[in-house]
C-alpha cells in the first residue's frame, strides 16, 4: 500500500465532498448553529458514526495510504467549513473521521 495508496487525489476529494454533503442532508448546518430546533445527542452520534463507517469502507476498498487519508480528512474539513458549520462541530466531526480511518482494522 505504501504512503500514497492506489486511488487518485481527485477521487479522494470527490468522496470527501460527497461524505460531507450526505452528512449535511441528515444534519444541516442550520441545526448546528440554530437555537430553536435541536437534534438529540444520540441521533447526532448515529449520523456521525454512519459517516465514519462509510469512510472506513472507502479507505479499505481503495487502499488509501497515509497521504490520501490526510487528504480525505482535510477535504472533509474544508467542505464542512464551506457549508457553514460551527468551528466546534467541524473539529469534532473531522477528528472523529481521522480516528476512524487511521486505526488498524486487521487489513
Amino acid at each position: 500500500m505504501g504512503l500514497f495508496g492506489s486511488t487518485s487525489g481527485k477521487d479522494v476529494d470527490m468522496f470527501a465532498k460527497t461524505l460531507a454533503q450526505d452528512l449535511a442532508k441528515r444534519y444541516p448546518p442550520a441545526l448546528d448553529k440554530g437555537n430553536e430546533r435541536k437534534i438529540s445527542q444520540k441521533r447526532l452520534t448515529t449520523i456521525l458514526e454512519d459517516t465514519y463507517t462509510r469512510a472506513v469502507t472507502y479507505k479499505t476498498e481503495h487502499k488509501l495510504g497515509v497521504y490520501k487519508k490526510a487528504r480525505l480528512g482535510n477535504t472533509f474539513r474544508w467542505e464542512l467549513q464551506d457549508m457553514g458549520y460551527s468551528e466546534k462541530f467541524v473539529e469534532l466531526a473531522t477528528e472523529g473521521l481521522i480516528v476512524y480511518i487511521t486505526r488498524k482494522t486487521g487489513e
